[in-house]
């Protein structure tokens, strides 16, 4: 039985690395491919990377000393960059692959649980030799019901996003790299920026060592092309039609370059005014 519950039985496919001075592009393309899949009438798996950069979510505005905590980010010669939806921060880098998956809405629309399922089912699907779970490992970082694990170890976490017609979900896969150092960032960048306040916000208390990669579970040198591979051929051994060139085509229309473009502004408007020290 076709294990997706997606609009129709084909996908396009698009990668896109996010150059190091154009950080906002990465949300630019959410916001962009999430309007264009309602013209394309077909589901999009979106990969893309970025460099060294700490995603921020929008409840970490609320630091007591936000300026402090992204100096934290920097003196581990990382960027910084605030994404337009709630959660935490993360981390993106060369060993991190992105994966958002688009749809058009359907009458009646998908249910939140049942897009957060279609995800696990594909990352069950590109990683067959792992037993992931799927609960909150509560001193990771970004923490939330649907962290994907194995044996404790959080390699994985979903989020999603929804329009009136179209709903993405998001993953980001720790793949290789040093996932404790990673996990360090991040605890830097908390105890920074809440200095010596309480913690009224629940912005988690990271354990460098409670998250890991799919490299390290499977004692293999994957790379990112690698994963990315594993999920398309996931999607095509599920039945699913991959293609790329259709995508392709609407991408390099004025309507989706000025589109991505006006995104990718209003992404950069939004960004945190820092004081200085």
């Amino acid at each position: 039985m076709f294990p997706f519950d997606l609009p129709t039985d084909t996908i396009q496919t698009v990668t896109t690395p996010i150059p190091a001075d154009n950080k906002n592009q990465a949300f630019g393309y959410t916001n962009a491919l999430l309007d264009l899949v309602v013209d394309l009438q077909e589901p999009i798996l979106h990969f893309w990377t970025m460099q060294p950069t700490v995603i921020m979510g929008l409840k970490d505005k609320r630091l007591p000393d936000l300026t402090a905590a992204v100096s934290a980010v920097q003196a581990h010669d990382y960027d910084y960059v605030l994404r337009n939806s709630g959660g935490l921060a993360v981390v993106s880098d060369a060993g991190v692959l992105n994966v958002s998956l688009f749809a058009p809405l359907t009458t009646p629309p998908i249910s939140v649980e049942a897009a957060y399922a279609q995800m696990t089912t594909l990352v069950d699907a590109a990683w067959p030799e792992l037993t992931l779970k799927h609960y909150e490992i509560t001193r990771s970082y970004c923490p939330g019901d649907y962290d994907l694990s194995v044996d404790g170890h959080k390699i994985a976490g979903i989020a999603q996003r929804r329009s009136p017609h179209a709903l993405v979900t998001m993953l980001y896969l720790g793949v290789n790299g040093d996932q404790p150092a990673r996990g360090q960032l991040i605890r830097d960048f908390y105890q920074a920026g809440l200095g010596d306040a309480e913690n009224k916000w629940g912005f988690p208390d990271v354990d460098p060592e409670v998250m890991t990669t799919t490299s390290a579970l499977l004692h293999q040198d994957l790379t990112v092309a690698d994963a990315e591979q594993r999920f398309i051929t996931a999607a095509e051994s599920a039945g699913l039609h991959v293609g790329r060139e259709k995508l392709a085509t609407l991408m390099a229309t004025p309507k989706f370059t000025t589109a991505l473009d006006h995104a990718t502004a209003q992404m950069a408007r939004r960004q945190p005014r820092l004081t200085s020290n």
